[in-house]
């Protein structure tokens, strides 16, 4: 199956005075380097405009240059890495920090029955392949955000999407993936319902990963 790997760069005369096409390694550095905590904020809030998770470790700093630079490094290897599992959809994003992250959701894996959180085995199948990846290293951050359709009331939308949100929580667990690395797990009901979508392709969960506090400081002392 054909693998989706879509870059999302921000590019303006704030960070980088034009737009160019650039690997995370590349774009951690600049990002990196001419980020504290406003323009972090600013960052988080153009990438996701209402439709994306606020991800991103509290840091409340500026991360250097070569820091951003090594934690890009990491990204692209695991976007990489995800590209591989059937049906992913990885898109190389960025965080609240302004460093790079990565969102994995997936064509047909993690998609759900009408108003169920159950997970289907070809979910458990990509599940277990992600858990891999996020077992790998203990410094990753974890978010994970649940979606529903728009048929019923918000109230039962937002329940659907959370108990989504946790049944993909727990199996990752479940395939050992620390607990601590789960920093958001939440549903947003059909608040960010993509349009371009059918309704059972929007019955779905999306994975972020991003460097927590500890991955930073491993990088600032180039570890």
């Amino acid at each position: 199956m054909k693998m989706k790997i879509t870059a999302l760069l921000l590019c303006g005369t704030i960070l980088l005075g034009s737009c160019s096409t650039m690997n995370n390694t590349t774009k951690g550095g600049v990002i990196g380097g001419g980020s504290g905590a406003a323009a972090g904020a600013i960052i988080g809030g153009l990438i996701g405009k209402g439709k994306g998770a606020a991800i991103g470790a509290a840091i409340g700093a500026a991360v250097g240059t070569g820091a951003g630079a090594a934690i890009g490094h990491k990204m692209d290897k695991k976007a990489a890495e995800a590209a591989k599992i059937e049906g992913a959809q990885v898109e190389q994003i960025t965080d609240s920090n302004g460093l790079p992250a990565v969102k994995v959701s997936f064509a047909a894996g993690i998609l759900f029955g009408f108003n169920s959180a159950a997970l289907s085995n070809d979910a458990k199948a990509s599940l277990r392949d992600l858990a891999q990846i996020l077992k790998d290293d203990s410094t990753t951050d974890i978010a994970i955000i649940g979606h529903t359709d728009k048929v019923g009331t918000y109230e039962a939308n937002m329940k659907v999407s959370k108990n989504r949100a946790y049944s993909v929580e727990n199996y990752l667990q479940d395939c050992g993936v620390s607990p601590a690395q789960f920093k958001k797990v939440e549903g947003v009901g059909y608040a960010q319902y993509d349009e371009s979508k059918t309704a059972d392709q929007n019955r779905r969960v999306e994975v972020y990963m991003y460097a927590s506090e500890q991955m930073i400081k491993n990088a600032e002392a180039g570890k």
